[in-house]
């Protein structure tokens, strides 16, 4: 099995050399590859010196290099892993054992479980932060997976060939977890420890910000994913405030057989509308995901056909030799 280590990079001329060096320890055979975002510093020079094949992605942010790997990499098994030294190379045999065992899909390096980061992290709100992102989804999925947002991961090649990455930044684990949940792809979860920077090296993580995107995305899959559930969710908030308003116009109407509160009624009618259309827009969306789940399903029977060894042409079995 054919398998690749994708290291995406960003100023990490400090921990580089480690990262590669700790991996080719582990998977001699393997390639590896830093894609350089735009550093700044030394990192192209400092990998290549430690014998990885350097790429570059010029359009800046995470998203943008993950969806670069995946399109232009060729391998059987794919190891994603920052840059950044946080994550012990030790564990690959872990990760890759699903994928080789044809288990799974995705396999995740579960950081949080064994309290690692929670101990190692010095950031503050990362650890809310992620708690808040897998419990929403979690939630919405009505799965129990223990760490979404983590940067060690390893991919077959049906999920690197069919995932359609569209956000540009940090958000992208966010956005492979939710893909996976929606289409239902083998999640395997592994236990890792996690260690913090070394001294002098530093976060390009904005917590606010990157938050803010995270959550965001999160929002905006929710729409795509679930638009059924997504909608009625708005139907339900605004027939209730329609009904919040105007029951008291129908009370006085039965009363005094007469409307004088003329803009609740109106407001009344118009939430009531809303909420009818957001409905009926949930039940049209919930058609269009559902078909696309069927293209989508359809495309994976198809690479998976062409990933089948053919018999040669012309050459047939007789008395049981070629």
């Amino acid at each position: 099995m054919k398998i690749a280590v994708l290291i995406p990079c960003y100023n990490e001329e400090q921990t580089i050399g480690d990262v590669i060096d700790a991996f080719r320890n582990q998977l001699p055979n393997a390639d590896i590859y830093v894609f350089d975002n735009n550093s700044k510093d030394k990192t192209s020079e400092v990998a290549r010196r430690h014998g990885a094949i350097v790429r570059h992605e010029y359009q800046q942010g995470k998203g943008h290099v993950v969806r670069s790997m995946f399109r232009n990499i060729e391998a059987d098994c794919y190891v994603m892993v920052d840059g950044d030294n946080t994550y012990p190379a030790e564990f690959v045999h872990d990760l890759i054992a699903p994928i080789q065992e044809g288990r799974a899909n995705m396999v995740i390096g579960d950081r949080l479980s064994n309290g690692t980061y929670l101990k190692e992290n010095k950031r503050k709100f990362h650890n809310l932060g992620n708690t808040m992102v897998k419990n929403c989804i979690n939630f919405l999925y009505k799965k129990k997976l223990s760490d979404i947002m983590t940067g060690y991961r390893a991919f077959d090649r049906l999920f690197v060939k069919t995932m359609p990455i569209m956000s540009p930044g940090f958000e992208i684990e966010t956005e492979m977890s939710i893909h996976a949940l929606d289409k239902r792809l083998a999640i395997v979860e592994v236990p890792i420890t996690y260690r913090d920077r070394p001294e002098g090296s530093y976060s390009k993580l904005n917590t606010l910000a990157d938050g803010r995107k995270v959550l965001y995305k999160i929002f905006t899959l929710f729409k795509e994913y679930k638009p059924m559930l997504f909608f009625t969710a708005w139907s339900l908030l605004f027939l209730v405030l329609g009904l919040a308003v105007g029951i008291p116009v129908i009370a006085e109407y039965f009363v005094t057989e007469f409307i004088t509160r003329v803009p609740s009624a109106i407001l009344a009618v118009g939430l009531v509308v809303l909420s009818v259309l957001s409905f009926a827009c949930g039940a049209i969306l919930d058609t269009v995901a559902s078909n696309q789940r069927k293209q989508y399903e359809l495309e994976l029977n198809r690479i998976q056909a062409d990933n089948k060894p053919r018999p040669v042409q012309g050459m047939t079995r007789t008395g049981g030799s070629l």
